[in-house]
């Protein structure tokens, strides 16, 4: 039988996922990076996005907005502020708040209105692409 790593995915509101991985690709603020069992122990800011993981054959995806990554040799922690697998998205919800998004980054003059608008884009198309992977 092929190592394992175990990913748990936790936010604020529970615990989104715990299962024994092949292999983990998280959105680094710096990047993306890829964890096998026995990975050298750091920690990393992560960005808005598509967090993947494979089990056999199967890749999964989910969307995290932001959050930390804790590596060790034998788990990846993700703590995020949300988290939510493909299955759980609301497509017509993303696809509204992408609208929403892209209006308000067209109309508004205000930085600070601007940079929450990227930022709620950001989120939306990160939805939208794990979505579409279902």
């Amino acid at each position: 039988m092929a190592e394992k790593i175990k990913l748990e995915i936790v936010t604020p509101e529970k615990k989104v996922l715990s299962e024994m991985v092949d292999i983990v690709v998280a959105p680094g603020q710096e990047g993306e990076f890829g964890v096998l069992p026995h990975h050298i122990p750091f920690l990393s800011k992560l960005k808005v996005g598509e967090l993947r993981y494979r089990i056999g054959q199967t890749l999964r995806c989910v969307a995290i907005m932001g959050g930390y990554a804790e590596v060790l040799p034998d788990q990846v922690t993700i703590l995020a502020p949300a988290a939510e697998e493909a299955g759980e998205i609301d497509v017509i919800r993303a696809k509204a708040a992408r609208e929403r998004a892209e209006r308000r980054l067209a109309e508004t003059k205000d930085r600070l209105e601007f940079t929450r608008a990227q930022a709620a884009l950001q989120r939306a198309v990160a939805r939208l692409k794990v979505a579409e992977k279902t």
